[in-house]
């Protein structure tokens, strides 16, 4: 079972950048879907950023232009780029892999989560 560790968050000004970063304790596959999540206090999770392949990925509207999700499979790890961060990006960052195999079975692992504070 693979398990993800979350590191890169932490306190920023607006306007400010941070990177995310996602580890995979196992083989990440050209197959698995990967994503970011954040929660903000009192919120749902909410979907950031999806990666379906190295090269099809999608990004929540309030994201677009300032978030670029990324992977490397070869190093088993999962990227956020945040640029031009604001006050409401303030959440824990949870990366998300979900993987179908062979016969059908289903993984779905989540990481600890990261906190990234926006904050003047």
């Amino acid at each position: 079972q693979v398990q993800l560790v979350e590191s890169g968050g932490g306190s920023v000004q607006p306007g400010g950048s941070l990177r995310l970063s996602c580890a995979a304790s196992g083989n990440i596959f050209s197959t698995d879907v990967m994503a970011w999540y954040r929660q903000a206090p009192g919120n749902q999770r909410e979907l950031v950023a999806r990666s379906l392949t190295t090269a099809v990925t999608f990004y929540t509207d309030s994201v677009k232009g300032r978030f670029t999700i990324s992977r490397d499979n070869a190093k088993n790890t999962m990227y956020l780029q945040m640029n031009s961060l604001k006050p409401e990006d303030t959440a824990v960052y949870y990366c998300n892999l979900f993987r179908t195999v062979p016969g059908g079975l289903k993984y779905d692992v989540w990481g600890q989560g990261t906190q990234v504070t926006v904050s003047s």
